[in-house]
């Protein structure tokens, strides 16, 4: 069987395209890629992420959404985890995030790991995680 690299890309369905962009720039640094139709006419995404696109993030439009919040205990994304380099970037982002008022739990050191759990504007739970 051929391998797997990496992963290159989620795409996120949300309820704001805009509010979203504007969240993820700030919050999270991305830089706004490119915009691009669905084939089908039903709607866009705006794609962000890093410059060389070896890490993106693509907030989709859909016209048929019903703007509810995202739920983790229905079937489909349960969570997002970027990875950061080390324990104390974990430190760095929880005073990013503080200051910019974004709600996060506490940084959990496990066994092999630590992670710091927080959420976007649609309720989708998002991480960072390092090793150690």
């Amino acid at each position: 069987m051929p391998d797997l690299a990496s992963i290159h890309h989620i795409s996120l369905t949300v309820t704001d395209v805009d509010r979203s962009v504007a969240w993820y720039k700030e919050v999270l640094g991305l830089a706004k890629l490119m915009r691009e139709d669905h084939p089908d006419g039903d709607g866009y995404a705006i794609v962000l992420g890093k410059p060389d696109f070896s890490m993106c993030v693509g907030l989709h439009a859909h016209s048929a959404n019903g703007s509810e919040p995202c739920n983790e205990t229905r079937t489909g994304l349960d969570h997002v985890s970027f990875a950061v380099s080390e324990r104390a970037d974990l430190d760095a982002w929880a005073g990013h995030f503080k200051k910019l008022d974004v709600a996060q739990s506490p940084i959990n050191d496990q066994e092999g790991y630590a992670v710091l759990v927080f959420r976007d504007p649609d309720n989708i739970q998002l991480e960072l995680i390092s090793k150690g």
